[in-house]
């Protein structure tokens, strides 16, 4: 909430324009990146040199400043990494925003009252994810685009997290923090702030164009709901945009919480994708949510600039002051400033006797009251002056500033926090510091890894290694149903999918000792209750392991007794995240296919580590299906295809009619390629017959060259 008690109105900025534009036209708070380390790295963003400045003039306007550390962090990059943060919380920001289990980590030890929020890149879109961040530390959290109202609802009743929820702007296509399509296309990482936005381009479903476009989301006409549905702040996207759609957004998002009118028509003609659409917030998610940037929607900003631009062309005098003057023979003038709540004064020449005209209050009144370029303006002036006297109009424009300037001061040191590092932090620093340059960041434990600062449910459950995985090296063989399922090797686990599980319980029997249940990869709030009592009715038949790929699954699977094994969706590009993960009561943990090959063989680990060495990886994740039709999925047998520019298909695979997948066009094939030391590999099965299965297990294990067409992913190239 603000300081009037309404829900926060949270806007975004990609440089000083914007930044200005967000706090004339009334925002609450801002968001911005620093040079790195923020998603939206292409963004102008704000050097960290001259970030105290910057956040001095939020502070000074009444505005927080939150700060977007919310990118995957490699080995590497992690002393980097805690620079940025160090230089945040110096600054005074008022919370950083997170989406790296190394950020948070590094955070809480070192600089413990800096609030952290979780990014939406956390996949935060149900109970039990909400409350294992809110357990860990996280004092808010930003939900995912895809929910409706009821279900932002439910989640902040059952939970009490403090929610933050985006109202308008892009709509990504894929669930947020799950989407690769970029990485696995071009290389540039949307989980490193550098997404190409290749959905955006025209693929088909049949006749259907730009088939995984979104229209921009715009909640605006709703804000009220969400407000009354207990949300904390709303949030406008658009770091990569311009002035005056910053301007135009945040005025419609203060009009509609005012209760006046909000303007649509120019808020659409500033920037939109044929128009917005409320379809997740309304539940109502068919083909009407769908559209793209078209040659009329570029040309209606062009009339609507200039008059936004002059909404935040003037600094507004919003805020009123007294002033009492005192002019005294023989002693130096004072000029004491009173607004906001707070005090200031400051001293000038002194007086002259008056050769014509004595000062008076109109007089005083003339140079005073030019404030003009400051957020301040004279209300009520006192002249305390001896009969007789003058001062220069000259010496009074000095005292006025340098007043204003001690006022503005006084309310900038009030408003900006102060945090205190952690001395148990300062060893480690030094150690840092002192490190010779091209010094490997991985060989520097961080103090934080395999720490005891979790609850111990979780802490000590995940303790005992599975015994999946003793007696050397395994492989995983991940199956889409038991029909592709073949007898396993000594060395090797079965994983299958929930459903498929519950299709065949005796499997669990069959492959007792050695087997995996698949979550799914999302758990939409509206499905929990249901997915809890399936995974009961699965444990009572004997099942004893879960595969994890989001925080949400990892916290169920552990509640209800499970080991739990974290599936890449986890996103862990690095040692300390990696060891902040086993910390949360992991028995296993795959690593990020986002990362070189070389950089799985850096990652420092105490539980059994792996890999996927095949299968078509998933580049999006759906709720939004673009299959879906006016009445529905109809008789949509569950496996399409999506084409591209290129003619190339890409599987797009429906999982329980809860969400869909879009799987690579060829898969993942490294059997023939150097590859790291770890405890498994990953063998993801989804679309093969159950004969293409047992050949390219045999190929696998035997190193063969494939006679198809394949990719090495990410593995073999440089990530951006």
């Amino acid at each position: 909430m603000n300081k009037n008690g309404r829900i926060e109105i949270l806007a975004p900025v990609g440089g000083q324009e914007q930044l200005i534009a967000a706090v004339r036209s009334g925002a609450d708070a801002v968001y911005f990146g620093l040079q790195d380390f923020n998603a939206r790295r292409n963004a102008e963003n704000f050097a960290g040199d001259g970030l105290a400045d910057t956040v001095a003039y939020c502070h000074l306007h009444g505005v927080k400043v939150y700060i977007t550390l919310n990118t995957l962090i490699k080995d590497e990059e992690l002393a980097a990494m805690k620079r940025a943060a160090d230089t945040a919380a110096e600054a005074g920001v008022d919370a950083l925003i997170v989406q790296d289990l190394a950020v948070a980590a590094y955070v809480r030890d070192t600089w413990k009252d800096l609030p952290l929020f979780a990014s939406t890149q956390m996949v935060c879109v149900d109970e039990e994810g909400v409350s294992l961040l809110m357990e860990h530390g996280y004092s808010r959290v930003v939900l995912g685009r895809e929910l409706s109202l009821k279900e932002i609802r439910s989640i902040i009743k059952n939970t009490g997290v403090k929610a933050e929820v985006f109202v308008h702007g892009a709509h990504c296509m894929s669930v947020s923090g799950a989407c690769y399509m970029s990485s696995l296309i071009g290389a540039r990482s949307g989980n490193r702030g550098l997404c190409a936005q290749p959905c955006r381009l025209d693929w088909r479903i049949g006749s259907k164009d730009h088939a995984l476009s979104l229209k921009d989301l715009s909640y605006v006409e709703h804000l009220k709901e969400l407000e009354d549905a207990g949300v904390s702040s709303v949030k406008i996207e658009g770091r990569m945009k311009r002035a005056e759609y910053v301007a135009a957004s945040v005025t419609a998002c203060r009009d509609a919480l005012e209760g006046r009118k909000p303007d649509m028509e120019t808020l659409r003609a500033v920037f939109s994708r044929s128009g917005f659409t409320d379809g997740y917030l309304m539940g109502k998610r068919g083909p009407q949510m769908f559209g793209y940037r078209t040659k009329e929607d570029v040309t209606a900003a062009s009339g609507v600039l200039g008059e936004l631009a002059k909404i935040y062309e003037k600094e507004p005098q919003s805020v009123p002051v007294d002033m009492v003057l005192s002019v005294h023979e023989g002693r130096p003038s004072e000029l004491s400033v009173f607004g906001a709540g707070y005090f200031a004064s400051a001293e000038g020449a002194a007086p002259e006797r008056a050769r014509t005209l004595p000062l008076d209050e109109e007089y005083a009144r003339k140079s005073l009251s030019k404030t003009g370029g400051s957020m301040y303006f004279l209300d009520g002036l006192t002249l305390d002056a001896e009969p007789g006297l003058m001062l220069p109009a000259s010496a009074l424009n000095a005292l006025r500033r340098e007043a204003l300037a001690g006022l503005d001061a006084a309310i900038v040191s009030a408003s900006t926090p102060v945090y205190e590092r952690s001395g148990a932090d300062e060893p480690k620093r030094r150690a840092e510091d002192a490190a010779p340059a091209g010094t490997d960041e991985a060989a520097i434990r961080p103090a934080s890894a395999g720490g005891s600062s979790y609850p111990e449910d979780f802490a000590d459950a995940g303790a005992k290694l599975s015994h999946l995985f003793s007696g050397g090296k395994k492989y995983i063989c991940r199956f889409e149903d038991g029909g592709q399922l073949f007898a396993p090797a000594e060395d090797e686990i079965i994983m299958l999918p929930l459903r498929a599980l519950e299709k065949d319980p005796g499997i669990i029997e069959r492959c007792a000792g050695r087997l995996i249940c698949e979550l799914p990869a999302v758990i939409w709030p509206e499905e929990a209750p249901r997915a809890e009592e399936r995974l009961r009715s699965l444990i009572q038949k004997g099942l004893t392991d879960a595969w994890a790929d989001n925080i949400g699954g990892l916290r169920l699977a552990r509640r209800l007794g499970l080991r739990v094994h974290g599936g890449s969706g986890l996103n862990i590009l690095n040692s300390e995240a990696l060891a902040q993960a086993e910390g949360f009561g992991l028995s296993s943990v795959c690593a990020s296919f986002e990362l070189s090959m070389a950089g799985i063989g850096r990652l420092r680990h105490e539980k059994p580590m792996g890999y996927i060495s095949y299968g078509r990886l998933p580049l999006m994740k759906f709720r939004a299906c673009p299959m879906r039709g006016e009445k529905g999925c109809g008789d949509c047998s569950g496996l399409n295809f999506i084409t591209d520019r290129t003619e190339t298909d890409f599987p797009l695979i429906c999982r329980e009619r809860s969400y869909s997948e879009l799987l690579n066009s060829v898969p993942l094939y490294i059997a023939d390629k150097e590859r790291a030391d770890a405890d498994y590999e990953l063998l993801y099965f989804t679309i093969e017959s159950p004969s293409e299965c047992r050949l390219i297990r045999s190929m696998l294990r035997s190193g063969e060259s494939p006679d198809f067409r394949r990719t090495g992913g990410l593995y073999y190239r440089k990530l951006l």
